[in-house]
């Protein structure tokens, strides 16, 4: 995990804790007795990739230190029904405490890998690379990014603070492509900022306005289609790195990709998924 998640995910942590547990697990409290110990396993129900192992750990000790983990695989591992990913043992109320949050942020993490996997595949033998969106679920998005990576895709930008992105409204609401792009850079310069600046364009004759106000490290073609791209990629000729977005689905992306694009951005990897089944369940 990279330190400057940690703040975000000990921050999910505790509000999962939060809502699931409210004032106390009535239901465990009120059947299992606290002194009981015993042990549980991470079974893996469909094929995919795992996802959520460091968390899982995590969750588990942030409940109770003194549980005991035993992982038998990592993150990124390629899993079939019938794999155990871990074992944790401990006192039983902290493991029916545990089952639930940790089992929602694994399935979900491992359902984002899964699918990243899959339009990673898709694009073997080219040098385009998949980028996730901002299109997550609100709270969760440190782990659909996390997600993301294990899977093989790479993450776009944490959030409105770490990249400029000049899109449309942004352009149109500044004035224009070259106003948008000169008060950014502006604004960079006044408060000392060094952060990469991407602006999206929406025709091939917005790239000639790009490089005429020049500073910017990333185009975006915004719903081009793959001939637009090509053609675009000509005007581009290296002076920059490219991006197509907007309404690439799986059957399209190669074709994208093969225009030469560096990136390609597709928000389904986080905003439609289906989670990664999978259970935890006692064992001896």
């Amino acid at each position: 995990m990279k330190p400057e998640y940690k703040p975000f995910v000990d921050e999910l942590i505790e509000l999962a804790i939060e809502e699931d547990l409210g004032d106390g697990d009535h239901t465990s409290l009120a059947c299992i007795p606290a002194e009981a110990h015993g042990r549980m396993r991470l079974l893996c129900k469909q094929e995919g990739v795992l996802a959520g192992v460091e968390i899982a750990q995590l969750v588990l000790h942030r409940l109770d230190p003194a549980m005991r983990f035993e992982q038998l695989l990592d993150d990124g591992a390629r899993v079939k029904p019938g794999d155990v990913a871990f074992y944790v043992s401990g006192r039983l109320q902290s493991l029916l405490q545990a089952e639930r949050i940790l089992l929602n942020i694994m399935q979900r993490m491992s359902g984002v890998a899964t699918q990243t996997a899959v339009y990673v595949a898709r694009l073997e033998g080219l040098h385009t690379r998949v980028l996730d969106t901002r299109k997550t679920t609100p709270g969760m998005r440190v782990l659909d990014k996390m997600a993301v990576k294990i899977g093989g895709g790479e993450n776009h930008r944490m959030g409105l603070f770490d990249m400029i992105l000049l899109k449309d409204n942004h352009i149109d609401f500044a004035g224009g492509i070259r106003a948008a792009i000169a008060r950014t850079r502006d604004y960079l310069a006044a408060r000392g900022k060094q952060l990469p600046i991407e602006c999206e364009v929406r025709s091939l004759e917005d790239i000639d306005e790009v490089f005429a106000a020049g500073g910017v490290d990333r185009i975006m073609f915004d719903n081009f289609t793959p001939e637009m791209t090509r053609r675009a990629m000509e005007k581009v000729a290296g002076r920059c790195e490219t991006e197509s977005s907007g309404g690439i689905t799986l059957d399209t992306l190669r074709e994208y990709a093969e225009c030469g694009v560096d990136f390609i951005s597709v928000g389904a990897l986080t905003h439609q998924i289906r989670s990664l089944d999978m259970s935890l369940k006692a064992c001896e």
